[in-house]
């Protein structure tokens, strides 16, 4: 009972102590801000690339591409983990807008209804959301090749992050060059022209919200990305997305894509061009989006180091504290131990105040947090308008709302860890004051 007595009467008269809980509060309140916005980022983004390529990819990295894929669709369909399955053609080339300069830009070649099936693109349509199967008809040509934009590549967005839509697409004419090969890697057209071009009028936008990707990608209809990148007898595609059925375990279904495709691949490599299927790999979503997704995993990894060396600056405030306390209240531990209290009874309560200062900042630092973060959109756009000042320029960065939505185990962690902290930080002076002789701490007193 005597030591949560002295831990009250420590934390209500000792100012020392609530420089500590500040301390600690302010520690605990940095790093969920910060770590919560954080995480937010890295989940949406990766979100956003899952939606965008589906869960897995059986796909060559070569702009070649490989033969057979509709027989290799017809046996995924047969798979029961399997839901849909979509062909895609990737590749580059120019975009040439009829009234301005030509941009380099990411071809996709895909079959609307197919894909809208195994991602989410049918939702990034601006104009055709409810009806993919006619994204790629103009409404104002509709007998003329349609394409659709990434957003960025024909809307403009203003620093909220906002487009401005007109109520149907307007009318413009794109021209589209390519760079053809046959299936042996070699220009299509030599000894003629290497290049084939065809024209486009814009049927609609995408908006996957990955920057790179809304600012660089053209979606054209397969068939045509086919005559236009893939010259050859036999009709060849870059990859086949998938979609796994809900409740499909991701490698359980990767794994037995894996299987199928090492049967398919072993019963058609002596067939004409069966050497382009050696190229191929199959890889779930993570695997195959790892040169966009790993920067930001990294950049994660990085803020939690760097808020681990904060929690060491915790941990030596905390000592700091604690020793000066134990300095000032030597008296009371020999009062103490002359009344019959154990070096262990001590520690324990010095141990017990670390644990009471540790719990208290972390609760007033999750409460402070909570409440910045359910208002911290708010705050940005007070500072928008009345400074001009934003976290994140949103006419550069693909941003919405700033990450906010807490999660109650990470908060159990770092709550932990802040109390873990102001243990250790409390460890050498509560040892110390366990150490203390009753006569010398009275003798010293009365001198």
């Amino acid at each position: 009972m005597y030591k949560l007595t002295l831990i009250i009467r420590y934390l209500l008269k000792r100012r020392i102590t609530h420089f500590a809980v500040l301390t600690v509060a302010l520690c605990v309140f940095i790093v969920v801000v910060v770590m919560t916005v954080m995480s937010g980022l890295v989940g949406q983004f990766k979100q956003k690339n899952h939606d965008f390529v589906g869960d897995c990819v059986v796909g060559s990295r070569s702009l070649v591409g490989f033969p057979y894929y509709e027989e290799l669709m017809d046996d995924l369909e047969r798979l029961d983990s399997v839901e849909a399955v979509s062909p895609v053609v990737k590749n580059y080339g120019l975009l040439r807008p009829q009234y301005d300069r030509e941009q380099y830009v990411e071809l996709l070649g895909i079959d609307p209804v197919r894909h809208s099936r195994v991602t989410n693109f049918a939702q990034t349509l601006g104009y055709h959301a409810d009806d993919p199967a006619n994204a790629f008809v103009p409404v104002y040509e509709p007998n003329a090749l349609g394409c659709v934009l990434g957003i960025d590549l024909i809307l403009w967005r203003d620093a909220r992050s906002q487009y401005t839509h007109d109520a149907r697409p307007r009318r413009a004419a794109f021209a589209l060059t390519c760079f053809p090969l046959n299936a042996r890697g070699a220009p299509a057209m030599a000894g003629t022209t290497v290049v084939s071009n065809r024209q486009f009028y814009y049927s609609d936008n995408s908006h996957s919200g990955i920057a790179r990707v809304d600012g660089s990608t053209v979606y054209i209809p397969l068939e045509q990305a086919q005559s236009l990148c893939m010259a050859g007898q036999r009709k060849r595609v870059s990859a086949v997305h998938i979609r796994f059925r809900p409740g499909v375990d991701l490698r359980v279904g990767v794994e037995q894509v894996r299987g199928l495709w090492s049967r398919f691949k072993q019963a058609r490599i002596d067939a004409p061009d069966g050497r382009l299927l050696e190229t191929v790999a199959v890889e779930d979503w993570k695997e195959y989006r790892r040169a966009f997704i790993a920067p930001m995993e990294k950049e994660e990894t990085l803020m939690s180091v760097m808020f681990g060396f904060v929690g060491i600056t915790t941990v030596f405030i905390v000592f700091v504290v604690f020793y000066m306390i134990v300095s000032h209240k030597t008296r009371d531990v020999g009062v103490l131990k002359s009344v019959g209290a154990s070096s262990a009874g001590v520690m324990a309560l010095f141990s017990g105040f670390a644990f009471v200062v540790g719990l208290l900042g972390s609760v007033a630092g999750i409460a402070a947090g909570w409440l910045f973060l359910a208002r911290i959109n708010r705050i940005e756009e007070w500072l928008y308008q009345r400074f001009g000042f934003q976290l994140w320029d949103r006419t550069i960065y693909a941003i919405g709302e700033i990450p906010h939505e807490v999660q109650v185990h990470g908060l159990a962690v770092i709550a932990f860890f802040a109390i873990v902290a102001c243990l250790i930080g409390a460890l050498v002076p509560a040892y110390s004051a366990a150490r203390l002789r009753p006569v010398e701490t009275l003798h010293g007193s009365r001198m």
